[in-house]
């Protein structure tokens, strides 16, 4: 007979296993199913490995600049790719067993293997799903499953939500081949940096990995479709961006476009359309496709229940709820934007809506942060300026520029600023915008104000303590009121 669990949650990334969490301690019980590694695409193949990819790049900008501190470093400083990945894959199992134990700590079932719905929760009868051996096979390093697992098999559940997240969109006629051509998985465990690189792509992993690799030593081309690099961002930070890592040696070509790759034995040669519609053919060692990511949602029996698919993402409401009664998705398989935190924040969302726990409210995706950790790191939420006036929303805009600030300054890192969008009528912070040190930081305090309704007055009279960094933040919203202490 098939064991019949409250809920089943397809996928243990973010999103997955915080689901999980959430139900087992609202007293649910809950199984998970993976097909490759607790804690997704994030924990082992994005989010984290990155940051410790990007933490030894940044050690690396400092040691060379050692002297701007008043050091001296005798010898050579060099790179030994093997060990930066192995610092970084060793940081992602570390993790990758912590979710292990939250799973066990929450008396939450994980199930190994692959799953496809066959028949959806109706009224007080459960759902239905089969677990099979992966077909995918799973990348390397492949961390074991932990101990407090089932295995293939038929498992029933009330409700049942989908978190199987996304992968690289992949172009036809420029198809990632491991060798040459490489998706964020082959970028992240190169066995040597190579002298010059391609990025296709310049949203925050496109950004991201040149910032990396530029630190490391490669020449760096990033060519992007659309008119600014990082797209999803106000066209004035996006802007000073620009401006730093082109005096970091990145080059850019913006409205432009691939389209095609010819490979040679060791080297690829891309022909890009440039915005005059003429072509350019640019080599390079490696080119790495990061032109975004679709949803996971092949083989998952969607289409048999009529569970509706948009644009390759499941169609939700802000409850995670799918058109079909007891199934949810939630994550990069429900849409953007495609972000570890949106993720687990909808996981909590929706199980406490199934839970019924009063007063939840709908995910607004206008206050969820974006983060993008080159250098210089870049933050936001809410509206940017152009969206703001296109909503014909009255606005103040407030900056603060980095170079008049104390800690800036004694931290050597005095390039960047801090904008401000207020509604004029009604004080309301609509938007934040930083580009600068630590400012993937610094962001969260503007998230918790805009969660708060709070409004210009009270930022003004919040005390930020001296020396840092966040002083910037109320200085911005001083200087949209003309009322600037420190500028």
């Amino acid at each position: 007979m098939a064991e019949t669990y409250d809920v089943i949650i397809i996928g243990s990334g973010p999103g997955g296993y915080v689901a999980a969490v959430r139900a087992a301690q609202l007293g649910l019980k809950t199984a998970i199913v993976e097909r490759e590694h607790l804690g997704g695409i994030c924990l082992n193949w994005g989010c984290i490995p990155t940051k410790a990819l990007l933490r030894s790049a940044e050690i690396l900008h400092y040691a060379e600049n050692a002297r701007d501190y008043g050091l001296k470093i005798d010898g050579t400083i060099s790179v030994d790719a093997a060990a930066v990945v192995e610092r970084s894959r060793k940081v992602s199992g570390r993790l990758n067993g912590g979710v292990g134990f939250l799973m066990k700590k929450n008396k939450v079932d994980v199930i190994w293997g692959e799953a496809r719905l066959s028949k959806a929760p109706a009224g007080a009868q459960p759902g239905e799903i089969k677990v099979s051996k992966p077909t995918k096979k799973a990348m390397e390093p492949q961390h074991p499953a932990p101990k407090n697992t089932l295995g293939e098999g038929t498992y029933k559940a009330r409700h049942i939500i989908l978190a199987t997240g996304a992968r690289p969109r992949i172009l036809p006629g420029i198809e990632p081949d491991g060798k040459l051509i490489w998706t964020y998985f082959e970028a992240m465990v190169p066995r040597e940096i190579p002298k010059s690189l391609i990025v296709m792509g310049s949203g925050a992993i496109g950004i991201e990995f040149a910032s990396f690799y530029r630190t490391l030593g490669a020449e760096v081309t990033v060519v992007e479709l659309l008119p600014q690099i990082l797209p999803v961002e106000d066209a004035e930070i996006s802007k000073f961006a620009r401006r730093q890592l082109e005096k970091q040696g990145i080059k850019f070509h913006v409205e432009a476009k691939v389209e095609k790759v010819e490979k040679g034995a060791d080297t690829v040669t891309a022909h890009v359309q440039m915005k005059d519609g003429k072509t350019q053919k640019i080599e390079a060692e490696r080119l790495i496709s990061a032109v975004g990511v679709q949803g996971n949602v092949e083989n998952l029996g969607l289409e048999a229940l009529g569970v509706k698919v948009e644009r390759g993402t499941v169609a939700v409401d802000g409850f995670g709820r799918t058109n079909v009664a007891g199934i949810y998705a939630i994550g990069d398989v429900a849409g953007p934007p495609m972000l570890a935190h949106k993720a687990e924040h909808e996981g909590v969302i929706c199980v406490e809506k199934i839970a019924g726990v009063p007063g939840v409210h709908p995910l607004d995706k206008k206050r969820v942060p974006g983060c993008t950790y080159c250098q210089p790191q870049v933050a936001s939420v809410g509206l940017t300026e152009e969206e703001a006036k296109k909503q014909g929303r009255d606005i103040r805009v407030g900056r603060f520029q980095f170079g008049a600030n104390g800690k800036a300054i004694a931290l050597g890192e005095d390039q960047g600023f801090i904008k401000t969008i207020l509604d004029r009528k009604t004080g309301e912070l609509l938007g934040a915008h930083m580009v600068g040190a630590e400012v993937t930081e610094l962001i969260q305090g503007f998230v918790i104000a805009m969660n708060l309704e709070t409004t210009e007055e009270e930022l003004m009279h919040t005390i930020f303590p001296h020396p840092t960094l966040s002083e910037m933040m109320k200085e911005s919203v001083l200087d949209a009121y003309g009322r600037t202490l420190n500028a």
